[in-house]
């Protein structure tokens, strides 16, 4: 086992495992939450983002300090889940100005062709993908799943090189049995966690949109990510980053605190069986290096 450098928060407890000499994948949130969400998959050969909802400049510097240049050749495109401005406001550039392959969905694609949130057309970069379809990125293969969300289509990402297995779950309505099929399967795994229910009932947002955070086809609660995750666990699940926490509805320390209760009432031990960390919001994580 390895660590990166850590907060004193327990929202960042836990270990990242590592395997010395066997062929390290490295993972990256660069942003997690409603101010833009963007994260890097990648090794040796080469890597492509998840989402792209920051600004191009802070994509670049913070890829750059990893010796990661988004246009030598490094970054091999970005796939998109859905077609909220915090996960696309910068697809555009990423297509039309460096030319990298922009992967979602038609419905996604057409989305972000109508949006005001992106100005710059993705043009011959657009690649569109399908459900269950999967495809390869820099030598990963990727399958999109459906993900309910008010969105014009959302999907997560079941992604596989050799033994590697990751999966990504954002901007969860609610939980399906795909969700939670490909979830099972994997033994790296980033999954929203957007709010505490009694912090959105007592908070100020207005009623309709209390609704719409938790309604079924809004976010996922931090007690439904725990059930989700107490219900899916397996003894190969290494780590679990906890996604998409709301700035006014969620506390990293909570969300973490809420997860850990409930796996350790399964006898689930983090910090021991697996790592749990609260990815924050607007702060990239350290640069994470996964065994297979």
């Amino acid at each position: 086992r390895a660590s990166p450098a850590r907060s004193p928060s327990i929202a960042d407890r836990g270990d990242t495992y590592l395997h010395p000499g066997s062929r390290m994948i490295r993972f990256m949130c660069l942003s997690s939450g409603s101010s833009g969400n963007c994260y890097y998959i990648g090794d040796d050969a080469g890597g492509f983002l998840i989402d792209a909802g920051i600004p191009i400049r802070t994509i670049t510097k913070t890829l750059k300090a990893e010796g990661i240049p988004l246009d030598g050749g490094a970054i091999h495109g970005v796939i998109v889940t859905h077609d909220h401005a915090d996960h696309i406001r910068t697809v555009g550039v990423i297509g039309g100005v460096y030319h990298l392959p922009v992967y979602a969905t038609r419905l996604v694609h057409d989305s972000i062709a109508n949006s005001r949130f992106v100005q710059d057309p993705i043009g011959p970069s657009r690649r569109e993908i399908k459900i269950y379809e999967p495809f390869t990125v820099a030598g990963f293969t990727i399958e999109p799943f459906p993900v309910p969300h008010d969105s014009a289509e959302n999907v997560g990402y079941h992604i596989t090189k050799g033994d590697f297995r990751f999966t990504l779950a954002t901007d969860v309505g609610h939980v399906t049995d795909d969700i939670a099929d490909y979830i099972g399967r994997a033994d790296h795994v980033v999954l929203e966690a957007n709010y505490d229910p009694e912090m959105l009932r007592s908070g100020s947002y207005p009623e309709f949109l209390k609704g719409r955070v938790a309604s079924p086809q809004g976010h996922l609660s931090n007690d439904e990510a725990a059930e989700l995750l107490a219900r899916v666990y397996h003894t190969g699940m290494k780590n679990v980053w906890l996604c998409h926490l709301s700035k006014d509805n969620n506390h990293p320390d909570l969300c973490w605190k809420t997860v850990e209760q409930r796996l350790f009432a399964e006898g689930i031990r983090v910090g021991k069986d697996l790592s749990l960390t609260a990815l924050k919001r607007t702060t990239a994580s350290p640069m994470y290096l996964l065994e297979p």
